[in-house]
């Protein structure tokens, strides 16, 4: 029997954000009493809550999102099992030994359950020569249950200019990865879908991202 399963956080008002990205705010806009209507008001970044980045995130060169073919946000997908780790651990090239494209790679920190907090700031990261191993083996998508690939804060972004230059979509505040790995360790498969809102020439945008477990 199929499942699905939620891997989004929700957007709410004050909601953790990058350091230095647009605060997050929800509210009326319209309502029924006053307006006949109700309309929520939305201000956020395009990096707000689970998003996708794509390549032109960090060079003007690079592809926008809306250049980017569709089956990059969704598809079969490998659950990387990187719990456990102290903080601001490196994850090493060596974690992903196993891996190869076409699929879709999530690599579950176990972070997600600092959502919220100040701790959630101190996630594992990519290195740069997991970021190339994953990169050269034809990987496009990648997504990370943390608030990024890289350290935040990050002076250089390393695991962003890799997979970015190779025009690959980054996925970030995923949560729900603890679940996928259960239901891969009893050899279900798992397909997943990051669409974004079709922002034109965007660098990212937020995503409602949902895994189909078979």
């Amino acid at each position: 029997m199929r499942e699905l399963v939620d891997l989004s956080v929700p957007i709410e008002t004050g909601m953790p954000v990058y350091p230095g990205d647009p605060e997050v705010s929800v509210g009326p806009a319209l309502t029924v009493a006053r307006d006949g209507v109700n309309v929520l008001g939305l201000h956020l970044g395009s990096q707000s809550g689970t998003h996708v980045d794509a390549p032109f995130h960090i060079d003007d060169s690079l592809p926008a999102l809306d250049d980017l073919p569709l089956d990059r946000f969704c598809g079969p997908a490998v659950v990387v099992d990187a719990r456990g780790l102290a903080p601001r651990s490196p994850i090493g090239a060596e974690r992903f030994a196993a891996v190869a494209a076409p699929a879709i790679v999530l690599v579950a920190t176990g972070w997600s359950a600092h959502w919220g907090s100040e701790t959630y700031q101190g996630h594992p990261f990519l290195t740069e020569e997991a970021a190339e191993l994953l990169a050269g083996r034809g990987i496009r998508t990648v997504g990370i249950d943390a608030l990024s690939v890289d350290p935040t804060p990050a002076a250089d972004f390393p695991a962003h200019r890799v997979l970015c230059g190779a025009h690959a979509v980054i996925a970030e505040n995923l949560t729900g990865l603890d679940r996928l790995l259960d239901a891969q360790a009893r050899g279900r498969p798992i397909e997943v879908f990051l669409l974004p809102l079709r922002l034109p020439g965007a660098d990212g945008a937020p995503v409602r991202a949902v895994a189909r477990v078979g």
